[in-house]
This record gives structure tokens, C-alpha cells and sequence, in this order.
């Protein structure tokens, strides 16, 4: 007679969840401050009932009948803000770049690695609108203050995009570079470059579009542009006009944002391919 032996059957351990006691900690104190903030606000509830009621009425006061009149001064006034965006863009590309390379890893010692940084995130904690209220004491209220600011905060945003595009380049051709006895500046410019050139147009361009949007908020501080004009005409509730500067404000602003989207995807994906038949 012939025994077989079947194998005993296979037990699955199912591992115990792994605890996080810090976790959950954390969600419990995040909810509590967002909790408390939330209820500390002096809010008139009954008010809200009328919210919806108040955004038809003024959507129909701005834009029931606007004021044609007054569209040519809000094209020249928003082509202000675009070359207040503009200036602002070209300097802090010409302030950001040099400073992001040296921020990167391997192409700076640690402590001005670590003090640019900890510059960038400064810069990107403090608004524009901020910034251009502490320099126009020196430069006064004129264009050029909203183009130094975007320009300084600019600064926070260009750099830190950029070292992190020049820490994630692929290492071959700069220890080629390295290889060859290139120093410091040969390395970056035939190793690095070449690599992240692409990266740092689609960075630039993309910071251009941001200080499109944020020079129009900077007129409300007095720097001009349609932001001053905008200010100016609610302060005195004329929405008809107001009207007319929004409409011109979200077209000229979404016409930007899609040519300056079509390049940016040209420089990353490159031309499409063509099938001929």
C-alpha cells in the first residue's frame, strides 16, 4: 500500500498594520487649528443667504451693459501690465540663473548651497504685492516698483526650479566633462546646459504667465496698469466699466496663458510628428 504525503497546507501571515502613533497625532492637531480658525472668524452667517442673490446682481451691474468707452485706455493700460510682467520676467531670469546653478549639489560648497536656499524660500514666502510696498519708498509709484518686485520674487521661484533641474540631469555627460578637465564653468556649460536648457525655457516662460496674473494685482497698491485702473473705478462703483476691465483682464491673460503653453510644449515634447500619405 502506497502513502502519499500531501504537503501541510500553506498558512498566510497577515503582518499586524504598522502603527503611527505621529500620524495620527498630526491630523489630529491640523484638524484642531483648522477647526478653531475656522470658528474664531467673525462671520455674519445670516449674510450668507444672500450671497448668491448679490453675485447675480453685481454680475448683471458689471456686465448687463458695459462701458465700450473706456475699452481703448483698458488695452493700453493692460499692455502696461505686461510689460511691467515682462521687465520683471528678463530680470529675475537674469538674477535667478546664475545663483540657481550655484545652489545645485556638486556645483557649490554646502554652506552658500544651504544659504541660497534658505534665500528662495524666503523670497517665496513674502507676496509681491509685499514686497513692492517695502521698495517703493526708494523708487516711488511707478511701473518700474511692480517690475523689481516680480523680478525679487521671481527670484524664489526660478531658483529653486532650477537647481532641482540640474540635480535630476543624468551624471554621464558631466563627469564626461569632469573627465575631459573641465572646470567648474566648462562643466556647467557643456555637461549641464545642453540638458537643462529645455527645462529652464519652459521655467521662464511659465514665470512670465505668473507675473501677468500678479502685475494686475500689484495695480491695486498704485503701480499702474489695469490692476490701478480696476482699483480706481470700484472704489467709485462704476461696474459698468469694471466690467469692461474684466473682460479684458481674463481675455488678454487666457490668450498669454495659451500661447505661452503651446511653446512651452513645443520645447518639452518637440514638433510633432507628420504621417504623409
Amino acid at each position: 500500500m502506497t502513502t502519499v504525503l500531501t504537503p501541510p497546507p500553506a498558512i498566510t501571515v497577515i503582518p499586524d498594520r504598522p502603527r503611527r502613533p505621529w500620524l495620527v497625532a498630526s491630523w489630529i492637531i491640523v484638524t484642531a487649528i483648522v477647526v478653531l480658525a475656522f470658528w474664531s472668524i467673525d462671520i455674519n452667517w445670516a449674510r450668507l443667504a444672500d450671497l448668491p442673490a448679490e453675485i447675480v446682481r453685481y454680475t448683471f451691474l458689471m456686465f448687463g451693459s458695459p462701458n465700450w468707452e473706456k475699452l481703448p485706455e483698458a488695452l493700453w493700460q493692460t499692455w502696461r501690465s505686461i510689460e511691467m510682467a515682462w521687465v520683471g520676467t528678463i530680470l529675475g531670469i537674469l538674477l535667478a540663473t546664475p545663483i540657481s546653478l550655484l545652489a545645485a549639489r556638486g556645483f557649490g560648497p554646502a554652506w552658500l548651497r544651504a544659504l541660497l536656499r534658505g534665500l528662495f524660500s524666503l523670497i517665496r514666502a513674502v507676496p509681491e504685492i509685499i514686497i513692492a510696498i517695502v521698495i517703493l519708498s526708494v523708487t516711488g509709484l511707478t511701473p518700474f516698483t511692480g517690475a523689481l518686485a516680480l523680478a525679487i520674487n521671481g527670484i524664489g521661484t526660478l531658483g529653486k526650479w532650477g537647481y532641482e533641474a540640474v540635480e535630476a540631469v543624468p551624471s554621464g555627460p558631466i563627469e564626461a566633462a569632469r573627465a575631459a578637465g573641465g572646470g567648474t564653468l566648462q562643466v556647467l556649460r557643456w555637461g549641464v546646459w545642453p540638458q537643462v536648457e529645455p527645462a529652464f525655457w519652459s521655467f521662464w516662460l511659465y514665470r512670465f504667465e505668473i507675473n501677468v496674473r500678479s502685475s494686475a494685482v500689484l495695480g491695486l497698491i498704485g503701480v499702474g496698469g489695469i490692476g490701478d485702473m480696476l482699483t480706481s473705478y470700484t472704489q467709485y462703483r462704476e461696474w459698468s466699466t469694471v466690467g469692461v476691465l474684466l473682460i479684458v483682464v481674463v481675455a488678454v491673460t487666457m490668450l498669454i496663458d495659451a500661447v505661452s503653453g503651446a511653446i512651452r510644449r513645443r520645447i518639452m515634447e518637440g514638433a510633432r510628428a507628420r504621417v504623409l500619405s
